[in-house]
């Protein structure tokens, strides 16, 4: 059942953010719908650097390293994000809400100094007591490749920090260059390094731990943060108290996105976690889009002091991101074939890998569900519902792991990651407050999307020649003017009024 109403959130007696666009009642003007899918998706473009630079780098590391040393790569980043969540303790969230409610960077720069010095002891603890646990996760015999990890694992979250005041603040320049240097140079550097002085994943992982720290500074001149915030009781707690349930909820997230590596390197072997990475790099292309857009849009929601208008502007911002993952969809699973060949060679057998691609392509549409109703939660503080929600999700998705992948293999875990996808989905939708209503996609929307899917789910049976797989590729290209046309469609669109019948301000909390 769905919680009451948590009223601790920002309120329309907040006092505008200054970032805010709003009228005299507080209520955003029709340029704040566009915000998103205009500006808001420039960010979302210059955080999509990182997935162009892995989708250019990844299929360099498959044919330099092979599936066994990659499965070891993939298993050494799927660590970096489980100590990416809590080196940063879910303060970046805290500092973009902090920002929003007082309309100035003042706290928001103290929140940066306490983060980098939460990073700065997690990493001591975790590299202190590294030989207790690294061993049953399966990195016995890579003791370096853990140490480089944990190192890598402080300016990454510095970075995260500075990254999160410069998009509440507004400040695309800044934010583009610390971007595309912590994204493209530890691809580039990792490379390189790989290409002239050592080839294995150690020394890859030591290139981004360099290319990382050059951002960390460049950031860290950018935001300006200040050391009043260690000090800073008050606001300090405020923030452990929504980070610590956001960051337990971030790493049950990790667990849901990535712990099916895990089961799959216990169960089935390192080769076949490599040739499930490659599929997954392919497939969840979309999902981390997703990711960089729900990043993007939290400054916005936050700036919304009027809960109706907020939740208006949320209603139909999903409707546009069902929208645009129709072509997005049908185009990556039509053309899965092509690219599986070039992100992978032969040895990853790319021809078994599209049913996968498509799987978890198709995690895609209930993940933008969460994305929508995940950041109404954040911006009224409900981080234990959050947390609770996450957590619950990925032991099922663990669990159905355990379950698929003896007797279905990668498949199987493709097929886990959509089913807790799903179930994440449902699951903030009923924990949503009563009021304001939250309305069903329109039945034509939802019949459109289910139309899509089931062609591309037909794609996967046509034959993999040479001859099919230019047309199937040739088909997934003719996406891309669709796509086009759908985004900006989304840009156009004028702010929703609360009021109306698309919002469906009339629905009843039972008729949902």
């Amino acid at each position: 059942m769905r919680e009451p109403e948590n009223l601790s959130g920002p309120s329309a007696g907040s006092g505008p953010a200054v970032d805010a666009v709003t009228d005299s009642s507080g209520a955003p003007t029709p340029t704040t719908g566009s915000r998103l899918f205009g500006r808001g998706m420039l960010y979302v473009v210059i955080w999509s650097l990182q997935l162009v630079a892995g989708t250019i780098v990844s299929p360099i590391l498959a044919y330099v390293m092979g599936p066994a040393e990659f499965g070891a790569l993939a298993s050494g980043l799927a660590l970096f994000q489980v100590l990416s969540v809590v080196a940063i303790l879910g303060i970046d969230q805290a500092l973009v809400l902090q920002r929003a409610e007082d309309g100035n960077s003042l706290s928001a720069r103290g929140l940066v100094a306490v983060g980098i010095a939460i990073a700065v002891g997690i990493a001591i603890v975790f590299a202190i007591t590294a030989p207790l646990w690294q061993g049953s996760l399966g990195f016995r015999g890579d003791p370096m490749l853990v140490i480089a990890v944990v190192v890598w694992a402080v300016p990454a979250a510095a970075v995260q920090l500075t990254l999160a005041l410069l998009l509440a603040e507004d400040r695309l320049g800044a934010f583009a260059v610390v971007s595309v240097v912590a994204a493209m140079g530890g691809q580039v550097t990792g490379v390189l390094l790989l290409v002239f002085l050592h080839n294995d994943p150690v020394t890859y992982l030591w290139g981004c731990v360099a290319s990382q720290s050059v951002a960390m500074v460049l950031g860290l001149v950018a935001a300006k943060p200040t050391l009043r915030g260690l000090v800073d009781w008050p606001v300090m707690w405020r923030a452990v108290r929504l980070g610590v349930p956001l960051a337990l909820g971030g790493l049950a997230y990790f667990v849901l996105n990535a712990g099916d590596r895990i089961v799959i390197q216990r169960m089935i072997g390192v080769g076949e976690v490599g040739r499930y990475q490659v599929a997954y790099v392919v497939g969840s292309a979309v999902i981390l889009l997703l990711t960089f857009t729900s990043a993007a849009w939290t400054p916005r929601f936050a700036e919304i002091h009027d809960e109706e208008a907020r939740w208006a502007l949320a209603a139909q911002s999903r409707g546009e991101l069902y929208r645009v993952l129709m072509p997005t969809v049908l185009g990556l699973t039509v053309a899965a074939p092509v690219l599986l060949r070039i992100v992978a060679p032969p040895s990853f057998e790319p021809e078994s890998l599209t049913l996968v691609v498509f799987l978890v392509a198709l995690a895609a549409f209930p993940y933008a569900g969460s994305v929508v109703t995940g950041r109404l939660l954040i911006t009224l503080r409900r981080a234990k519902t959050i947390g609770a929600i996450t957590g619950v999700v990925a032991a099922v998705n663990i669990m159905l792991n355990i379950a698929l992948v003896p007797s279905f293999g990668i498949a199987g875990a493709a097929a886990a990651t959509l089913a807790a996808y799903g179930l994440l989905a449902f699951l903030q939708l009923r924990f949503l407050p009563v009021t304001p209503s939250w309305p069903h996609p329109p039945w034509k929307l939802v019949l459109a999307v289910i139309g899509v899917i089931a062609i591309a789910a037909g794609t996967i049976l046509l034959p993999q020649t040479s001859g099919w797989n230019m047309a199937r590729f040739a088909a997934g290209l003719c996406c891309l003017p669709w796509f086009y046309w759908q985004l900006r469609r989304a840009r156009r669109l004028p702010q929703p009024v609360a009021s109306s019948p698309e919002f469906g301000s009339t629905t009843s909390s039972e008729e949902r």
